[in-house]
């Protein structure tokens, strides 16, 4: 098939210059691997391509010495390490290249936040551009669909998600079997490798947890009193979550009013399918009765890969009021405050709540819903 273009395609190709480092992160399967392919071909220049899984590559980088990595490189000027977080003192390995290689270019990409920042992040200060990579946006598979059938298909992504081997599957229980192995395989890999971690049934029944209560606050003492695990393991493994980038936090806003909510955070998955497929529950959309977190889970999941794909400095959050009124999405950018709510039915009118208008007279506020969300999420 054919690959289709990503977003921050050209992004990569103008920061890719002489003793610069460009580090690609994101989840397993989203595909970072053909994007780098599609890099290579639009370069059109010799380059070195290694593993970082491989067990030949960590011996060829072991000996920290500009002359063995002239040696390696053999006069080209473009290196690329694919799972570069598996090279031990990766950062410091790059660092001498950059320092000591006249013209080097390189690009990197893993699969684990933690580990690409780890180990890149100080001895990289300064000498490398970072990039994340999600599952397929809304404005990227315009590549492939017009708007009637963007509609038809927005029932199946709020159930299977958007990574991008799905749209080769046809058939429903393909998607199922494919979800089923990321969940399982890719997801499960990630999870063990972090550390001395190995009760990754915990993990799966804290992520459970977590996906019956989208858009609403989550309470770290409840979660350990039902997992029974301490306050400090849940937010351990919730940070672990965050940083395979399974789920995402949001916190609560307030500007310090007594009757504003901010001791507990919102939790959502940046992928619809992967919150199903932990439920188990991949039935359509006019069989569920969660269409409202679906749809919720999913306009944010959209909105921050917007947000990260055209660099928008923002600040998120959710808002809420100990006498319930409360706003989905709250975004902080350009000395100004949005909000937004977010509603399935396109007919349910929804009113600015009291005391956002009170409390910010300045503020906007507007509400997402199917028939307008794509103005919102893509250019």
């Amino acid at each position: 098939m054919d690959y289709l273009d990503r977003i921050i395609e050209n992004q990569i190709l103008e920061s890719l210059v002489p003793n610069k480092v460009v580090v690609l992160i994101g989840p397993r399967r989203v595909g970072k691997t053909i994007l780098v392919k599609q890099i290579t071909e639009k370069i059109q220049e010799p380059y070195l391509l290694l593993n970082g899984e491989d067990f030949a590559v960590l011996e060829l980088l072991e000996r920290r010495s500009v002359q063995n990595y002239m040696n390696l490189l053999q006069g080209k000027r473009l290196l690329i390490i694919d799972e570069a977080q598996k090279i031990p003192a990766i950062g410091n390995v790059l660092k001498l290249m950059v320092d000591q290689i006249e013209g080097l270019k390189i690009l990197v990409t893993g699969s684990s936040a933690f580990d690409i920042s780890n180990y890149t992040g100080e001895p990289l200060t300064g000498r490398k551009v970072t990039y994340n990579l999600f599952a397929l946006s809304e404005q990227e598979l315009d590549q492939v669909e017009n708007i009637l059938e963007k509609k038809d298909n927005l029932n199946k992504r709020l159930v299977y998600g958007n990574y991008p081997e799905l749209l080769q599957l046809k058939e429903d229980a393909k998607k199922e079997e494919y979800l089923r192995e990321i969940v399982n395989a890719y997801l499960l890999k990630d999870i063990l490798a972090f550390e001395n971690i190995r009760n990754a049934d915990k993990i799966f029944d804290l992520l459970r947890m977590i996906a019956f209560q989208i858009g609403g606050e989550v309470s770290m003492q409840e979660l350990g009193s039902q997992l029974e695990m301490s306050k400090n393991t849940i937010e351990k493994y919730l940070d672990l979550l965050s940083k395979v980038y399974v789920i995402h936090k949001v916190k609560g806003f307030s500007k310090n009013l007594r009757k504003e909510v901010t001791k507990n955070s919102r939790w959502y998955f940046y992928d619809n399918g992967l919150r199903n497929t932990i439920i188990a529950n991949l039935n359509p959309v006019g069989q569920r009765g969660d269409i409202g977190m679906l749809w919720e889970n999913y306009a944010i999941s959209e909105r921050i890969k917007y947000q990260r794909y055209h660099k928008m400095l923002v600040n998120n959050y959710f808002w809420r009021t100990y006498d319930q009124q409360e706003i989905d999405w709250v975004e902080e950018r350009g000395g100004k405050l949005y909000g937004y709510e977010f509603k399935w039915n396109t007919k349910k009118h929804v009113k600015t709540p009291v005391a956002w208008k009170k409390s910010y007279e300045n503020a906007d506020f507007e509400v997402i819903h199917p028939n307008n969300y794509l103005e919102w999420i893509r250019e």
